[in-house]
């Protein structure tokens, strides 16, 4: 008798893993579609416009070619632009962030309490509320429209890099105030003690903290648009030309398969950094979530 109700058990469980299993395998078919469909359309040879089939009738590297060498496009320009704003913004973002942490971690003075609350509801209000204002000051600054727009552009990136403290600063709560202790007792001072003590033990949440800022603006259209849009096709990123590649219905047409190899191009250094730095990231986000 027991015999049978074990084995109805486990027929019970092998069916709920089997629909699982299905419902996931579902779920990832629909998730990696638009990637397929992206990578596909970026390999068709026979025509550029939208067309209703998945498969070319032609594969072909042409797509990418002409991204890379045609003087009609810039996105060898684009791309620089891009590459060079994600990695000074998440340089300099990573330092505020990992500074403003660490003193908020270890450091207690008045007002501290009501400054963490204040920057954590203070991040709750997305960004583009404020754009009017920024418009406004970064105009009156040169910064719009002009050469100099792309740092106008990293100043509103870095501006809010206080914000991200709080994984970074439950992070530096696991790691034993001992030492710290023990550092200022050899007489070490505090940005000693930092850079020389507390950061070489903080990989994880260094490379999580890098990522995040990397990817924030390598992706970024709305904020990029409205600062570096305005201003010559050399000084956009990658996002903006991309979508004025195909903004109207001639363009789409002429530029589709394009615009899917642009897609392409962009994906790869987010996808390869992610996939050889994942370990640090998850290390980061779940070292981080253990004190807040």
């Amino acid at each position: 008798m027991r015999y049978f109700k074990t084995t109805r058990k486990s027929a019970k469980r092998t069916i709920v893993d089997v629909c699982i299993y299905v419902f996931l395998a579902i779920i990832s078919i629909v998730w990696l579609f638009p990637f397929l469909y992206l990578i596909v359309t970026s390999l068709r040879g026979e025509s550029t416009a939208i067309v209703s089939y998945l498969f070319p009738k032609q594969w072909s590297l042409d797509n990418y070619i002409w991204l890379l060498s045609d003087p009609k496009s810039n996105f060898i320009s684009w791309y620089i632009n891009t590459l060079l704003i994600a990695i000074v913004v998440s340089l300099i973002n990573t330092l505020i962030t990992l500074l403003t942490a660490y003193a908020l971690s270890r450091m207690r003075f008045k007002g501290r309490q009501g400054l963490m609350k204040f920057m954590l509801i203070l991040g709750m209000f997305p960004g583009f509320l404020g754009m009017i204002c920024i418009y406004y000051i970064l105009n009156a600054m040169g910064l719009i429209g002009t050469n100099m727009s792309i740092v106008g552009l990293m100043l509103v990136y870095v501006s809010g890099s206080m914000m991200g403290y709080y994984v970074s600063k439950g992070f530096f709560d696991t790691i034993p105030k001992s030492l710290d202790e023990a550092a200022m007792i050899d007489g070490a001072s505090r940005s000693k003690i930092f850079f020389s003590i507390i950061l070489p033990l903080s990989k994880p949440i260094i490379i999580q903290t890098l990522l995040g800022a990397f990817v924030a603006p390598w992706g970024d259209y709305m904020m990029a648009n409205y600062i570096v849009g305005r201003g010559g096709s050399e000084f956009q990123t990658v996002a903006i030309g991309l979508y004025q590649m195909i903004d109207s219905n001639q363009k789409m047409t002429d530029h589709f398969t394009h615009f899917c190899a642009g897609g392409v191009l962009v994906s790869i250094l987010p996808i390869v950094l992610f996939f050889f730095m994942q370990r640090y990231y998850v290390s980061g986000i779940t070292g981080g979530s253990v004190k807040g």
